[in-house]
């Protein structure tokens, strides 16, 4: 089922002020509402070379793997829709694409990325990041993030050494504690929720967080949300603004229609209790 006129799509990315070439790589398929986002690391064009190869695995894979599912079916096992393990065995293929180019490339050796996927489905969405790349969801115009960065400032601020104030001035805060293709596996987290018409979804890299704040972030999003494409401008204008020092990338999704998928019995439950 095409979800194509359900959901609206828009990404940016831009370079920066201080880079010379762009690590960040974005991707999407509005008919099956796929939205993904990469920020690249290693010397050599190989942060580009491993965010181009995790953005095209995951398009491609997923797109494949989702016409087998029947609507509204789960794994046993572990509780999740069958779309969530599709995201997750994508993004594990990514990781393996990128680890292999890296030990056949010694240019690319080292070489990695973060990744944030975000999948729309059946009235709800399947997230999986690594690294941090974060989703935030804005939602009766408040501000959230879905995701929770993996990186060794999140770690400390965690455990009480750091306040969110303080981590943002820190010289230590890009440091992540997971990338996709450092080791041959990787750990993929993967979170499910109820995706609600008038949302307005955002995957974006560090070159938008690291510069401005989520206030900021916030009212981009609430000034611009009937307009995606200026809204994703207006990111990467503030961005730049306030420093522009690594590659920047925003990509939104809203939904504008309900989409429910045929015979599912979530669906079913929702439109009863909601």
């Amino acid at each position: 089922m095409s979800l194509k006129g359900k959901l609206l799509l828009h990404g940016k990315t831009d370079v920066g002020s201080v880079r010379d070439h762009n690590e960040d790589a974005i991707g999407c398929d509005e008919n099956i509402a796929l939205a993904v986002l990469a920020d690249g690391m290693g010397g050599h064009r190989g942060g580009e070379m491993a965010s181009a190869i995790t953005v095209s695995t995951i398009l491609e894979t997923i797109t494949e793997e989702i016409k087998k599912i029947k609507p509204g079916e789960a794994d046993e096992e572990t509780g999740y829709s069958m779309e969530s393990l599709a995201v997750h065995e994508a993004v594990a293929l990514a990781n393996k694409n990128v680890h292999d180019s890296s030990e056949a490339n010694a240019q690319y050796r080292g070489m990695g990325t973060t990744v944030v996927v975000t999948l729309f489905y059946d009235n709800r969405f399947t997230v999986a990041h690594v690294g941090d790349s974060r989703l935030y969801r804005l939602r009766d115009d408040e501000l959230e993030q879905i995701t929770r960065d993996h990186s060794l400032m999140q770690e400390l601020i965690d455990r009480g050494f750091y306040t969110p104030e303080q981590a943002r001035n820190s010289l230590n805060k890009n440091l992540v504690t997971r990338a996709i293709g450092i080791d041959d596996n990787v750990q993929i987290d993967i979170q499910e929720d109820i995706a609600m018409v008038d949302d307005i979804y955002l995957l974006c890299s560090d070159g938008v967080t690291d510069m401005i704040e989520d206030k900021l972030i916030k009212a981009a999003m609430i000034e611009n949300e009937n307009d995606l494409e200026k809204a994703a401008a207006e990111i990467i204008r503030l961005s730049n603004e306030h420093g522009g020092k690594d590659n920047i990338s925003a990509l939104l999704v809203k939904p504008i229609k309900s989409f429910p998928a045929k015979n599912s019995l979530f669906s079913r439950f929702f439109d009863i209790f909601s």
